[in-house]
This record gives structure tokens, C-alpha cells and sequence, in this order.
């Protein structure tokens, strides 16, 4: 794209224009500055509520995805690779999986992580054989990031998703965009302008944050990774992980610590096991035969066996 076409472009996306509401930010004093940065962040939550329908249709996708053993992988550049490399990571300690489920690409690779490489989201061909290196196939869902939704390496990689049956998702701030219409779902937050014109980390990129934890959260949550509003898949592999998971089991159980902590080292900290056991008074062999008959979800193992007092 030519140098007048791509100003042409940003000229018309609702993220690049000026926001008259912070016209004077420069001659603001801190506290002012930031009372206007918190009150244009404050439009986030709502433009967040008028698409959750196109979000919980991305969840369901995503947990057939899982369901049939499938992969999420985020892909973006910039913010948005970044934002989609953090919600990846945080996925195993969370929820017990594999760091192959869920999957964070960002255009420059690994380094880009920490210094900035906008060059190489100007690449369509770079986005399309980032992908390729994974595989990717009919089992695996793309969800593609880009605050203005026109980014080339992101187009790039959903185009050659829908041409390998992947199912595909958009998550962009401006409305009809490029990666909108080639993906099977389109979810565009309409935050406005930004505070500091153009710059996407702040308004569009807090959407976007919001956005793929509920992804995830959602999807994980479907997938039987929660019993009432606790976690018990997380991984105790840190002594923070190992004390919350003692929490969990005695806020699930209503047991002492010294119960909690002795069952979980029955169980190798498997919480979701310690906590059948504490309730339904099963050992331990036929607890986890009762998981897996209930296909991982806790809250169905337990009602199916009351326990006989």
C-alpha cells in the first residue's frame, strides 16, 4: 500500500481519529491528565457489553475446538500480539492444560515481545507461514488481533486459517473492518478514539485484554476447569500456587487446613480430586474413576454421589 492510500485508510478507522474531549491534554496538570485517561476508559466496559453475543458465539467455537482436541491460537502484532502471548501464557497455571492449547503468535517472533518490531506486521506472507509452522488444521480455532482490524500480518494468517478449515475469529475497535469480513466471527468493540490519538494500547487495547480473558475464562469454565467460581484445575507449582490451592479445598469443603493440606498430598495436589474426596468421602481410586466418568466436571461427580451420611 502506498504511502497516500495507508494515511487515506487510517483517516477513516474510529481508533486513529482525535477525540475532542482531550484536545487540551497537554496542558494539563497529572491529575488531570489522568482524570481524562480514566474517564475515556470508563467507555471500555460498555462497548465491551454490545458485543458480548459475538463473544459467547467465539466461545462456543472455542470449546467445540477443545472438545475435539483442537488448539487456540491468537495471532497479532504489536499490543495485540502481546495481549494475546500474555492470555497463552497464563493458560497452564490457571487451568492445568498443556501449553500447546492454547497458543500465542506475534508477528517479529519472541523478541518482538520486548522491543518493538512494527516492521514486520506489513506482512501478509509472514502471517500465513507463522502458521504454517504450526500446522494448523479443521481441529484449531485463529483468533486474529488488531485494533485496527487492517493489519497485513494478521489478514494474512486468517486468510490462510479459512483455507486450511480452521475455524477463524476477528477482534478488532473499528466496525467492518478487513479482518472482520474474512473471519467466520467478527467481535469489534467501538471504544472511540483515543485519548492520545492513535495510540491503541490504551482504550483498544484494554477492550481487547477484556475481550481474550473471557475468551479463555469462558471457554476453560465450559470445559469443566471450575467448580462454583474456583479454580480447581490450577497448578501448584509455586508456593503461592500451593497455599491458594489449600484455599480453594477448604473454601470448597469447608474443611480445616490441615485436612486440606493432607489430602492434597494424597493426591499429588490435584485439587479437583482432593475436593470429590473431601465431599463425597470416595477414595481416592474411585473418586477419579467418578472424574473421568463425568467427563472432568466436579460439580457433576458430586452430585451423582451424595455422600451415604
Amino acid at each position: 500500500m502506498t504511502n497516500d492510500a495507508l494515511i487515506s485508510a487510517l483517516s477513516k478507522l474510529v481508533s486513529e481519529g482525535r477525540n475532542p474531549d482531550t484536545m487540551d491534554i497537554d496542558l494539563l496538570p497529572a491529575i488531570d491528565i489522568v482524570k481524562r485517561i480514566n474517564e475515556q476508559d470508563k467507555q471500555v466496559p460498555i462497548a465491551i457489553e454490545n458485543v458480548l453475543p459475538e463473544i459467547a458465539q467465539a466461545v462456543d467455537l472455542i470449546t467445540d475446538t477443545f472438545k475435539r482436541g483442537g488448539r487456540l491460537i491468537y495471532i497479532g502484532a504489536g499490543t495485540s500480539g502481546r495481549l494475546g502471548v500474555l492470555d497463552a501464557s497464563e493458560c497452564p497455571p490457571t487451568f492445568g492444560v498443556s501449553d500447546q492449547m492454547v497458543i500465542g503468535l506475534i508477528a517479529g517472533g519472541k523478541d518482538a515481545m520486548f522491543k518493538a518490531k512494527e516492521g514486520a506486521e506489513d506482512s501478509t506472507s509472514l502471517g500465513q507461514s507463522d502458521l504454517k509452522q504450526l500446522a494448523i488444521s479443521d481441529k484449531d480455532v485463529v483468533v486474529g488481533i488488531a485494533a485496527s482490524g487492517r493489519t497485513p500480518y494478521v489478514i494474512g494468517a486468517l486468510e490462510y486459517a479459512n483455507t486450511q478449515g480452521s475455524g477463524t475469529v476477528a477482534v478488532s475497535c473499528n466496525p467492518s473492518s478487513p479482518i472482520a469480513e474474512i473471519a467466520d466471527v467478527a467481535i469489534s468493540p467501538l471504544v472511540g478514539p483515543e485519548a492520545l490519538t492513535g495510540s491503541t494500547r490504551l482504550k483498544s487495547g484494554t477492550a481487547q485484554k477484556l475481550v481474550l480473558n473471557m475468551l479463555t475464562t469462558a471457554s476453560m469454565i465450559r470445559l469443566g476447569k471450575s467448580y462454583q467460581n474456583l479454580m480447581v484445575d490450577v497448578k501448584a507449582t509455586n508456593e503461592k500456587l500451593v497455599a491458594r490451592a489449600a484455599r480453594i479445598v477448604m473454601q470448597a469443603t469447608d474443611c480445616d487446613k490441615e485436612t486440606a493440606v493432607n489430602t492434597l498430598e494424597q493426591t499429588d495436589y490435584d485439587v479437583k480430586l482432593t475436593i470429590l474426596m473431601l465431599l463425597t468421602g470416595l477414595d481416592k481410586t474411585t473418586a477419579q474413576a467418578q472424574l473421568n466418568k463425568s467427563n472432568g466436571f466436579l460439580r457433576t461427580a458430586v452430585e451423582n454421589n451424595p455422600p451415604s451420611n
